[in-house]
């Protein structure tokens, strides 16, 4: 039964098999009602889907995995439809970020252990893209990546409003200009259709990740999930990703460090999301490439912020795809860019690029007329952040990214929020707040809670904006002069650990620094009186998680999970 043709087919494996074992795997796939010939010789594609009702940026998926079905089986490929573990970022407690390490197992897996040639990720919200794409390289197959889209901006009250428009209306909540009810109201008028956040959050982040690394087709990041064109993206998807089989692309030929620089270099350009840092560095853990966090202020340096998209600028997504999306502003990079690097399509990203046209010069701009002089990710160091940090300038206050204060000190999440609006607490506009334990190994999970929200007698005040340091993450929604992802972190006993209230923190982003006005003496001191506060869960996966997971400058993925253990099955169950 097995041809010539199905030898090349990973697939043929299970059914092109003569006698018992193939009656079995042809057989029960038949009560699906397939016909016979789906199984001659074509290549079969997974269409890996993380739709789930609990993952609401990600609840129309199922539409486009119909899409992706048509298109492969106009290619002559046999589509499979398969679920894997969905993260909502919006629901998923205590962070879905805990869960990222799992996910990609489940991907890794599914896909190792099943009769597979080529596969489709279906992702969206945060944690789903970068989860399939590290799981799905520790298999390296064929590839192919397709987003959910961002959902069409809000209106409220004659306003346009996103994502990032929550830390404004809580802060504007507390101090009572906006009621109860017009709180209520402004829910249903911000996420009024599917898809994922509208701004250029870690969601939105990602699928410009993937199609500047070129594992989607052109067009890929932008497109809204209600626009129709979004399903044609998935059709064509569906017929590239066959042909993607028989040439025998693979994600190995793809994600070369070209293709990382090149990612960097876009995530600069459009004001990314600081998460960008922690999943490209997990990814590139996968596949093979060496990556370190430093390699994100090199290739962002002197790049400046092109895309006039929330929280680093004034527009949305959508805008953006009618602008001339991606490849026009990529286009616009193509000085610096490597255009040979090979994309999903198999042409290079230069030739994705060349016949691309800006439409909108408000929201995209040029190199020599940006819209902010600086962008992309500050990595800072010092005896606070030994194996580094960073911070999103385009989204802080310039007036603070050189600034000392006193440092007002959090223990953990728990004891922040139990003081921060506490009338009598110690705090002024020049203060430092310091927010410990909130890590990869002590929340556990590094929840994203870094933007820590100001204190209400401050923001009565006026004050919208101070110098904020942790060893957590933040939404790629948030903005303000936030330094995240301290490594190491507080728990494992980083000097974050050993910063008391009162002492003196110096940021200085421009030369990269970030210190304690500690002496070394007393910072040693502290460390023989210091009482190590990680918990490790006594069970199951999050004691899994807390004692293999990797510090944040390496991308806290788990030790045990770099690198990739192949597509071969070695053992045969029949």
């Amino acid at each position: 039964m097995t041809t010539g043709k199905e030898k090349n087919l990973r697939s043929a494996n299970w059914f092109g098999r003569r006698g018992k074992d193939g009656f079995i795997y042809r057989a029960w796939m038949k009560n699906q009602g397939i016909p016979h010939d789906m199984f001659e010789g074509k290549p079969v594609i997974g269409i890996c889907n993380t739709w789930s009702e609990l993952t609401p940026c990600n609840a129309h998926l199922r539409d486009l995995a119909e899409a992706v079905k048509k298109g492969v089986i106009e290619a002559g490929g046999f589509p499979v439809e398969f679920p894997v573990m969905s993260l909502g970022e919006t629901l998923i407690k205590p962070t879905a970020m805990l869960y990222r390490n799992l996910a990609s197992m489940d991907v890794e897996e599914s896909i190792r252990a099943n009769p597979i040639d080529g596969v489709v990720l279906l992702c969206g919200c945060d944690k789903t893209t970068p989860s399939l794409v590290m799981g799905a390289c520790s298999v390296d197959l064929p590839t192919l990546v397709i987003s959910g889209g961002p959902m069409l901006k809000g209106h409220w009250k004659g306003k346009h409003i996103g994502t990032s428009d929550v830390w404004r209306f809580d802060a504007a909540h507390k101090l009572g200009q906006i009621t109860d009810q017009e709180f209520i109201e402004a829910e249903a008028c911000m996420a009024r259709t599917q898809g994922h956040c509208a701004v250029m959050g870690t969601a939105a982040t990602m699928a410009v990740m993937v199609e500047s690394l070129g594992l989607s087709l052109p067009d890929n990041a932008a497109i809204p999930a209600a626009d129709a064109r979004r399903k044609v993206l998935s059709r064509l998807s569906g017929r590239r990703i066959v042909d993607m089989v028989r040439e025998d692309l693979t994600l190995s030929k793809l994600l070369t460090r070209k293709a990382f620089e090149n990612a960097i270099m876009v995530n600069a350009a459009i004001g990314g999301s600081t998460n960008f840092v922690i999943h490209l560095l997990a990814i590139a853990g996968r596949i093979g490439v060496d990556l370190s966090i430093d390699d994100f202020d090199k290739f962002s340096q002197n790049i400046p912020l092109l895309a006039n998209i929330q929280p680093s600028g004034i527009h949305y997504l959508e805008d953006l795809f009618y602008s001339g999306g991606l490849p026009a502003l990529i286009r616009e990079m193509k000085s610096i860019i490597h255009q040979d690097a090979l994309t999903v399509n198999g042409k290079t990203m230069g030739q994705n690029c060349e016949s691309a046209e800006v439409y909108n010069r408000d929201i995209i701009g040029t190199m020599e007329q940006p819209f902010k002089p600086e962008s992309g990710i500050v990595v800072v160091r010092g005896n606070l952040a030994k194996d580094g940090a960073v911070i999103k300038p385009s989204a802080a206050s310039p007036a603070l990214l050189t600034h000392t204060g006193k440092a007002v000190v959090f223990e953990n999440i728990e004891d922040y929020h139990a003081r921060i609006d506490d009338p009598d607490l110690e705090i002024d506009a020049t203060s430092v707040m310091v927010l410990k334990n909130v890590g990869p190994k002590g929340y556990p999970g590094m929840a994203e809670v870094g933007n820590m929200g100001l204190p209400k007698k401050l923001l009565e005040q006026g004050v919208t904006d101070m110098v904020r340091i942790s060893d957590g993450r933040m939404s790629g929604t948030g903005f303000g002069t936030v330094i995240l992802h301290v490594s190491p972190e507080a728990a494992v006993g980083g000097v974050l650990a050993l910063v008391q209230n009162g002492d003196l923190i110096t940021l200085n982003a421009h030369n990269r620094t970030l210190h304690l006005d500690v002496s070394e003496q007393e910072l040693d001191a502290r460390r023989n009186s210091w009482n190590q506060t990680e918990t490790v869960h006594p069970r199951g996966y999050v004691h899994l998680y807390q004692t293999h997971v990797e510090q944040a400058h390496l991308g806290a993925d788990m030790d045990f999970l770099k690198g990739g253990s192949g597509s071969t099955v070695t053992r045969d169950s029949h």
